[in-house]
Protein backbone atom coordinates (compact mmCIF):
# COMPACT_ATOMS: atom_id res chain seq x y z
CA UNK A 1 0.00 0.00 0.00
CA UNK A 2 1.11 3.54 -0.62
CA UNK A 3 -0.18 7.07 -0.10
CA UNK A 4 -0.08 9.56 -2.94
CA UNK A 5 -0.59 13.29 -2.51
CA UNK A 6 -2.96 14.71 -5.11
CA UNK A 7 -0.85 17.15 -7.10
CA UNK A 8 -2.12 16.85 -10.68
CA UNK A 9 -5.36 17.10 -12.67
CA UNK A 10 -5.24 13.36 -13.32
CA UNK A 11 -4.95 12.53 -9.62
CA UNK A 12 -7.70 15.00 -8.71
CA UNK A 13 -9.99 13.35 -11.25
CA UNK A 14 -9.22 9.97 -9.65
CA UNK A 15 -9.88 11.46 -6.20
CA UNK A 16 -13.31 12.75 -7.30
CA UNK A 17 -14.22 9.56 -9.17
CA UNK A 18 -13.21 6.98 -6.54
CA UNK A 19 -16.62 6.95 -4.76
CA UNK A 20 -18.39 6.04 -8.02
CA UNK A 21 -16.51 2.74 -8.04
CA UNK A 22 -16.71 2.17 -4.28
CA UNK A 23 -20.51 2.55 -4.25
CA UNK A 24 -21.15 1.06 -7.70
CA UNK A 25 -23.49 -1.62 -6.32
CA UNK A 26 -25.19 0.57 -3.70
CA UNK A 27 -28.77 1.44 -4.74
CA UNK A 28 -28.83 4.45 -2.38
CA UNK A 29 -25.67 6.12 -3.68
CA UNK A 30 -26.00 9.50 -5.41
CA UNK A 31 -22.97 10.73 -7.41
CA UNK A 32 -21.71 14.25 -6.79
CA UNK A 33 -21.61 16.50 -9.87
CA UNK A 34 -18.07 16.28 -11.22
CA UNK A 35 -17.83 19.96 -12.18
CA UNK A 36 -19.09 21.02 -8.75
CA UNK A 37 -16.55 18.83 -6.93
CA UNK A 38 -13.78 20.07 -9.19
CA UNK A 39 -14.63 23.70 -8.37
CA UNK A 40 -14.95 22.90 -4.65
CA UNK A 41 -11.37 21.61 -4.64
CA UNK A 42 -10.05 24.45 -6.80
CA UNK A 43 -8.00 26.80 -4.62
CA UNK A 44 -8.55 29.63 -7.08
CA UNK A 45 -12.36 29.27 -7.07
CA UNK A 46 -13.29 28.21 -3.53
CA UNK A 47 -13.14 31.18 -1.06
CA UNK A 48 -12.35 28.70 1.76
CA UNK A 49 -8.74 28.60 0.56
CA UNK A 50 -8.28 32.32 1.08
CA UNK A 51 -8.04 31.71 4.83
CA UNK A 52 -7.36 27.99 5.18
CA UNK A 53 -5.60 25.05 3.54
CA UNK A 54 -6.09 21.38 2.69
CA UNK A 55 -4.15 18.52 1.14
CA UNK A 56 -5.79 15.61 -0.68
CA UNK A 57 -4.46 12.05 -0.49
CA UNK A 58 -5.16 8.78 -2.32
CA UNK A 59 -4.38 5.29 -1.03
CA UNK A 60 -3.28 2.70 -3.59
CA UNK A 61 -2.65 -1.03 -3.60
CA UNK A 62 -0.47 -1.48 -6.63
CA UNK A 63 -2.23 0.64 -9.24
CA UNK A 64 -5.70 0.21 -7.70
CA UNK A 65 -7.15 3.14 -5.74
CA UNK A 66 -8.52 1.85 -2.44
CA UNK A 67 -9.20 5.02 -0.46
CA UNK A 68 -9.11 8.81 -0.28
CA UNK A 69 -9.00 11.50 2.39
CA UNK A 70 -8.36 15.24 2.86
CA UNK A 71 -6.28 16.81 5.63
CA UNK A 72 -7.67 20.25 6.51
CA UNK A 73 -6.48 23.24 8.49
CA UNK A 74 -9.47 25.56 9.03
CA UNK A 75 -7.89 28.73 10.40
CA UNK A 76 -11.22 30.53 10.73
CA UNK A 77 -12.56 27.71 12.92
CA UNK A 78 -9.59 27.86 15.27
CA UNK A 79 -9.71 31.65 15.49
CA UNK A 80 -13.47 31.77 16.09
CA UNK A 81 -13.75 28.86 18.56
CA UNK A 82 -10.59 29.91 20.37
CA UNK A 83 -10.16 26.64 22.28
CA UNK A 84 -7.19 24.55 21.21
CA UNK A 85 -5.97 24.18 17.65
CA UNK A 86 -7.81 21.49 15.73
CA UNK A 87 -7.35 19.90 12.35
CA UNK A 88 -10.04 18.26 10.26
CA UNK A 89 -10.39 15.37 7.87
CA UNK A 90 -12.87 15.08 5.03
CA UNK A 91 -13.75 13.30 1.79
CA UNK A 92 -13.13 10.02 3.63
CA UNK A 93 -13.91 6.98 1.50
CA UNK A 94 -12.25 3.60 1.78
CA UNK A 95 -12.70 -0.06 0.84
CA UNK A 96 -13.70 -2.47 3.61
CA UNK A 97 -10.16 -2.90 4.90
CA UNK A 98 -9.22 -1.35 8.24
CA UNK A 99 -5.51 -1.28 7.38
CA UNK A 100 -6.22 1.03 4.46
CA UNK A 101 -8.39 3.25 6.66
CA UNK A 102 -5.65 3.34 9.31
CA UNK A 103 -3.07 4.35 6.72
CA UNK A 104 -5.27 7.21 5.52
CA UNK A 105 -6.01 8.41 9.05
CA UNK A 106 -2.34 8.10 10.05
CA UNK A 107 -1.44 10.26 7.07
CA UNK A 108 -3.87 13.00 8.12
CA UNK A 109 -2.82 12.76 11.77
CA UNK A 110 0.84 13.20 10.85
CA UNK A 111 -0.03 16.10 8.53
CA UNK A 112 -1.92 17.80 11.39
CA UNK A 113 0.96 17.27 13.84
CA UNK A 114 3.33 18.95 11.40
CA UNK A 115 0.86 21.86 11.34
CA UNK A 116 1.03 21.98 15.18
CA UNK A 117 -2.62 20.93 15.49
CA UNK A 118 -3.52 19.01 18.66
CA UNK A 119 -6.80 17.32 17.75
CA UNK A 120 -8.53 15.89 14.69
CA UNK A 121 -12.23 16.33 13.88
CA UNK A 122 -14.45 15.27 11.01
CA UNK A 123 -15.63 14.46 8.55
CA UNK A 124 -16.13 17.93 7.05
CA UNK A 125 -15.84 18.67 3.33
CA UNK A 126 -14.14 21.25 3.89
CA UNK A 127 -16.01 22.93 6.77
CA UNK A 128 -19.33 22.69 8.60
CA UNK A 129 -20.62 25.26 6.11
CA UNK A 130 -20.10 22.57 3.46
CA UNK A 131 -21.32 18.96 3.59
CA UNK A 132 -20.33 17.44 6.93
CA UNK A 133 -20.92 14.49 9.22
CA UNK A 134 -20.71 10.71 8.98
CA UNK A 135 -23.99 8.89 8.45
CA UNK A 136 -24.41 6.50 11.41
CA UNK A 137 -28.16 5.74 11.24
CA UNK A 138 -30.61 5.70 8.35
CA UNK A 139 -28.99 3.73 5.56
CA UNK A 140 -32.28 2.57 4.06
CA UNK A 141 -32.85 5.65 1.88
CA UNK A 142 -30.65 7.81 -0.38
CA UNK A 143 -29.30 11.12 0.91
CA UNK A 144 -31.01 14.36 -0.09
CA UNK A 145 -29.18 17.18 -1.85
CA UNK A 146 -25.93 18.31 -0.16
CA UNK A 147 -26.08 15.63 2.53
CA UNK A 148 -23.38 13.02 3.04
CA UNK A 149 -23.55 9.28 2.47
CA UNK A 150 -21.09 6.54 3.38
CA UNK A 151 -20.62 2.85 4.09
CA UNK A 152 -21.83 1.46 7.41
CA UNK A 153 -18.34 0.17 8.29
CA UNK A 154 -16.83 3.69 8.30
CA UNK A 155 -18.24 4.19 11.82
CA UNK A 156 -16.49 1.04 13.05
CA UNK A 157 -13.20 2.05 11.45
CA UNK A 158 -13.20 5.55 12.95
CA UNK A 159 -14.11 4.35 16.44
CA UNK A 160 -11.53 1.57 16.25
CA UNK A 161 -8.94 4.23 15.43
CA UNK A 162 -9.87 6.09 18.61
CA UNK A 163 -12.37 8.69 17.44
CA UNK A 164 -15.20 9.61 19.82
CA UNK A 165 -18.50 11.40 19.21
CA UNK A 166 -18.26 15.17 19.34
CA UNK A 167 -21.80 15.98 18.14
CA UNK A 168 -24.72 14.30 16.41
CA UNK A 169 -26.92 16.00 13.82
CA UNK A 170 -30.38 14.79 12.87
CA UNK A 171 -32.32 14.75 9.63
CA UNK A 172 -36.12 14.90 9.97
CA UNK A 173 -38.60 13.71 7.36
CA UNK A 174 -42.31 14.09 6.70
CA UNK A 175 -44.69 13.15 3.89
CA UNK A 176 -47.87 14.89 2.80
CA UNK A 177 -49.92 12.18 4.52
CA UNK A 178 -47.93 12.41 7.77
CA UNK A 179 -47.76 16.21 8.05
CA UNK A 180 -49.68 17.84 10.87
CA UNK A 181 -52.04 19.85 8.67
CA UNK A 182 -53.61 21.47 11.73
CA UNK A 183 -50.25 23.07 12.47
CA UNK A 184 -49.85 24.05 8.81
CA UNK A 185 -53.33 25.64 8.68
CA UNK A 186 -52.91 27.24 12.08
CA UNK A 187 -49.78 28.94 10.77
CA UNK A 188 -51.93 31.25 8.63
CA UNK A 189 -53.80 32.50 11.69
CA UNK A 190 -50.60 32.83 13.69
CA UNK A 191 -49.03 34.72 10.79
CA UNK A 192 -51.91 37.22 10.95
CA UNK A 193 -51.34 37.58 14.68
CA UNK A 194 -47.64 38.22 14.08
CA UNK A 195 -48.51 40.82 11.45
CA UNK A 196 -50.56 42.61 14.10
CA UNK A 197 -47.35 42.84 16.12
CA UNK A 198 -45.44 44.25 13.16
CA UNK A 199 -43.75 41.05 11.94
CA UNK A 200 -44.50 39.98 8.37
CA UNK A 201 -43.36 37.04 6.27
CA UNK A 202 -42.61 37.30 2.57
CA UNK A 203 -40.88 35.26 -0.14
CA UNK A 204 -37.43 36.18 -1.44
CA UNK A 205 -37.24 38.71 -4.27
CA UNK A 206 -35.19 36.98 -6.97
CA UNK A 207 -34.86 40.25 -8.93
CA UNK A 208 -32.90 41.70 -6.00
CA UNK A 209 -31.11 38.47 -5.15
CA UNK A 210 -27.75 39.94 -4.14
CA UNK A 211 -29.38 42.43 -1.75
CA UNK A 212 -31.54 39.63 -0.30
CA UNK A 213 -28.47 37.44 0.26
CA UNK A 214 -26.87 40.30 2.22
CA UNK A 215 -29.91 40.33 4.53
CA UNK A 216 -29.82 36.57 5.00
CA UNK A 217 -26.11 36.65 5.75
CA UNK A 218 -26.60 39.10 8.64
CA UNK A 219 -29.28 36.88 10.20
CA UNK A 220 -27.30 33.69 9.55
CA UNK A 221 -24.22 34.96 11.38
CA UNK A 222 -26.17 36.28 14.40
CA UNK A 223 -28.72 33.46 14.67
CA UNK A 224 -26.20 30.63 14.50
CA UNK A 225 -23.30 32.14 16.46
CA UNK A 226 -24.01 30.13 19.62
CA UNK A 227 -24.64 26.82 17.86
CA UNK A 228 -22.11 24.06 18.40
CA UNK A 229 -19.41 24.00 15.74
CA UNK A 230 -20.63 27.13 13.99
CA UNK A 231 -18.03 29.29 12.32
CA UNK A 232 -19.30 32.33 10.42
CA UNK A 233 -18.46 32.12 6.72
CA UNK A 234 -16.70 35.08 5.16
CA UNK A 235 -18.93 37.32 3.04
CA UNK A 236 -17.29 35.87 -0.04
CA UNK A 237 -18.06 32.33 1.14
CA UNK A 238 -21.71 33.20 1.85
CA UNK A 239 -22.08 34.89 -1.55
CA UNK A 240 -20.50 31.80 -3.14
CA UNK A 241 -23.05 29.59 -1.37
CA UNK A 242 -25.85 31.92 -2.45
CA UNK A 243 -24.74 31.77 -6.08
CA UNK A 244 -24.87 27.96 -5.99
CA UNK A 245 -28.33 27.93 -4.41
CA UNK A 246 -29.67 30.50 -6.87
CA UNK A 247 -29.30 27.90 -9.63
CA UNK A 248 -31.96 25.68 -8.04
CA UNK A 249 -33.82 28.10 -5.73
CA UNK A 250 -37.61 28.34 -5.76
CA UNK A 251 -38.74 31.74 -4.37
CA UNK A 252 -41.80 30.13 -2.77
CA UNK A 253 -39.44 28.10 -0.59
CA UNK A 254 -37.21 30.92 0.69
CA UNK A 255 -39.13 33.07 3.20
CA UNK A 256 -38.04 36.11 5.20
CA UNK A 257 -39.56 37.30 8.49
CA UNK A 258 -39.31 41.08 8.83
CA UNK A 259 -40.09 43.85 11.31
CA UNK A 260 -40.25 47.34 9.81
CA UNK A 261 -38.07 46.22 6.89
CA UNK A 262 -35.48 44.56 9.14
CA UNK A 263 -34.95 40.84 8.50
CA UNK A 264 -35.28 38.99 11.82
CA UNK A 265 -35.47 35.41 10.57
CA UNK A 266 -35.65 33.26 7.48
CA UNK A 267 -36.17 29.75 6.19
CA UNK A 268 -34.55 28.37 3.07
CA UNK A 269 -35.64 25.17 1.35
CA UNK A 270 -34.51 23.76 -1.99
CA UNK A 271 -35.79 21.04 -4.31
CA UNK A 272 -34.03 17.72 -3.71
CA UNK A 273 -31.90 17.58 -6.85
CA UNK A 274 -30.55 14.21 -5.71
CA UNK A 275 -33.76 12.63 -7.00
CA UNK A 276 -32.46 13.54 -10.46
CA UNK A 277 -28.71 13.35 -9.88
CA UNK A 278 -29.10 9.72 -8.84
CA UNK A 279 -29.54 8.95 -12.56
CA UNK A 280 -26.55 11.01 -13.76
CA UNK A 281 -23.76 8.51 -14.37
CA UNK A 282 -20.53 9.34 -12.51
CA UNK A 283 -21.77 12.89 -11.97
CA UNK A 284 -21.09 13.94 -15.55
CA UNK A 285 -23.43 16.61 -16.89
CA UNK A 286 -22.20 16.13 -20.44
CA UNK A 287 -23.16 14.89 -22.89
CA UNK A 288 -26.42 13.45 -21.50
CA UNK A 289 -26.52 14.27 -17.77
CA UNK A 290 -27.69 17.82 -18.30
CA UNK A 291 -30.78 16.60 -20.18
CA UNK A 292 -31.62 14.18 -17.36
CA UNK A 293 -31.55 17.14 -14.97
CA UNK A 294 -33.59 19.45 -17.20
CA UNK A 295 -36.28 16.85 -17.88
CA UNK A 296 -36.20 15.30 -14.42
CA UNK A 297 -36.43 18.55 -12.45
CA UNK A 298 -40.19 18.72 -12.92
CA UNK A 299 -40.57 15.27 -11.37
CA UNK A 300 -38.88 16.16 -8.08
CA UNK A 301 -41.31 15.52 -5.20
CA UNK A 302 -39.14 16.29 -2.17
CA UNK A 303 -37.64 19.45 -0.67
CA UNK A 304 -34.86 19.90 1.83
CA UNK A 305 -35.32 22.59 4.48
CA UNK A 306 -31.70 23.67 4.45
CA UNK A 307 -31.56 26.71 6.75
CA UNK A 308 -33.79 28.24 9.39
CA UNK A 309 -32.78 30.92 11.82
CA UNK A 310 -34.34 33.64 13.96
CA UNK A 311 -32.49 36.38 15.78
CA UNK A 312 -32.17 35.57 19.47
CA UNK A 313 -34.24 38.54 20.66
CA UNK A 314 -37.17 37.41 18.44
CA UNK A 315 -37.26 33.80 19.58
CA UNK A 316 -40.11 32.42 21.64
CA UNK A 317 -42.73 34.19 19.53
CA UNK A 318 -43.53 31.20 17.34
CA UNK A 319 -41.69 32.55 14.30
CA UNK A 320 -39.69 29.33 13.82
CA UNK A 321 -42.79 27.13 13.78
CA UNK A 322 -44.63 29.48 11.42
CA UNK A 323 -41.69 29.54 8.98
CA UNK A 324 -41.54 25.72 8.98
CA UNK A 325 -45.30 25.38 8.53
CA UNK A 326 -45.48 28.03 5.81
CA UNK A 327 -42.62 26.62 3.74
CA UNK A 328 -44.22 23.16 3.91
CA UNK A 329 -47.59 24.64 2.98
CA UNK A 330 -46.02 26.40 -0.02
CA UNK A 331 -44.24 23.20 -1.02
CA UNK A 332 -47.50 21.23 -0.91
CA UNK A 333 -49.19 23.86 -3.06
CA UNK A 334 -46.42 23.46 -5.62
CA UNK A 335 -46.86 19.69 -5.81
CA UNK A 336 -44.07 18.50 -3.51
CA UNK A 337 -45.17 15.57 -1.36
CA UNK A 338 -42.33 15.15 1.15
CA UNK A 339 -39.73 17.19 3.00
CA UNK A 340 -36.51 16.73 4.93
CA UNK A 341 -35.21 19.23 7.50
CA UNK A 342 -31.46 18.87 7.95
CA UNK A 343 -29.34 19.02 9.72
CA UNK A 344 -30.64 19.79 13.22
CA UNK A 345 -28.15 19.66 16.09
CA UNK A 346 -29.05 16.93 18.56
CA UNK A 347 -28.83 19.46 21.43
CA UNK A 348 -30.95 22.16 19.75
CA UNK A 349 -34.23 21.55 21.56
CA UNK A 350 -35.93 24.69 20.20
CA UNK A 351 -35.28 23.70 16.58
CA UNK A 352 -36.32 20.11 17.27
CA UNK A 353 -39.64 21.33 18.70
CA UNK A 354 -40.13 23.46 15.60
CA UNK A 355 -39.83 20.55 13.16
CA UNK A 356 -41.68 18.13 15.41
CA UNK A 357 -44.55 20.64 15.55
CA UNK A 358 -45.39 19.80 11.92
CA UNK A 359 -44.97 16.08 12.69
CA UNK A 360 -41.51 15.64 11.22
CA UNK A 361 -39.72 12.54 12.52
CA UNK A 362 -35.94 11.97 12.84
CA UNK A 363 -34.90 9.30 10.34
CA UNK A 364 -31.17 9.82 9.78
CA UNK A 365 -28.34 10.58 12.20
CA UNK A 366 -24.98 12.08 11.28
CA UNK A 367 -21.95 12.40 13.53
CA UNK A 368 -18.88 14.60 13.84
CA UNK A 369 -16.01 12.75 15.50
CA UNK A 370 -13.01 14.01 17.43
CA UNK A 371 -9.69 12.52 18.52
CA UNK A 372 -6.84 14.09 20.44
CA UNK A 373 -3.43 13.89 18.76
CA UNK A 374 -0.59 12.75 20.99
Amino acid sequence: MKIIEVTSKKLKKQFIDFPHDLYADDPNYVPEVFIGQKDLMNEAKNPFFKHSKATLFLAKKGEEIVGRIAAIRNNNYNEFIGVGTKGFFGFFDVIEDYEVAKLLLDTVSNWCKKENLNALMGPTNFSTNDTAGLLVEGFDRPPVVSMTYNKLYFKEFLERYGFEKSMDMLAYHVTEEEANMKAVKLASRLEERLAGRGITIRKINMKKFDAEIDKLEKVYIKAWDKNWGFVPPTSEEFQHLGADLKLIADPELVLLAEEDGKTVGFVGAIPDMNMVLKKVKRGRLFPFGIFKILFGKKKITRIRVLLLGVLEEYRGRGIEGILYAKVISNALNKGYTQAEASWVLDNNEMMKRGVEGVNMKPYKRYRIYEKKLA
